[in-house]
């Protein structure tokens, strides 16, 4: 598990910008349920969540269309809560960072490690930005 204070500068990335930051198993399920639309950011130390993934999600949030609800995890650290989180995103394998969009419980997008590293954060938005046109 990585250590407090190198993980909370990084919570506090996404939860100063209006995250909630799920710490539970119980937390994860009544928020990846809620009604309305969801993005879960499964956030992580490497460096494409600093360069790319962090803020390209905050980017994306800049546009008119946004999500209802937004909420994280982070993984090496929330252990519990990353492991429930990650029963919600099924088929797609665990991968961190990973950004997820639901709709009244339903995932309907997903941006996995893959598509995060390599890719400058407004790519990373762009693609969101078109998921929440498309849903939210």
């Amino acid at each position: 598990m990585y250590p407090e204070e190198l993980v909370m500068p990084m919570k506090h990335e996404l939860t100063d910008k209006g995250f909630q930051d799920l710490t539970t198993p119980e937390q994860v399920d009544s928020a990846l349920q809620d009604k309305g639309t969801t993005l879960l950011m499964i956030n992580s130390v490497c460096g494409c969540a600093a360069g790319a993934a962090r803020p390209g999600t905050l980017y994306s949030l800049t546009g008119d269309k946004k999500p209802d609800h937004l909420v994280t995890v982070f993984a090496g650290f929330d252990k519990d809560a990353v492991a429930e989180a990650r029963k919600f995103l099924a088929p797609f394998p665990p991968s961190s960072p990973c950004i997820a969009l639901f709709k009244d419980g339903e995932l309907v997008h997903m941006l996995e490690r893959h598509h995060i590293e390599g890719n400058p954060a407004g790519a990373i938005a762009a693609n969101l930005q078109a998921a929440y046109d498309e849903f939210c």
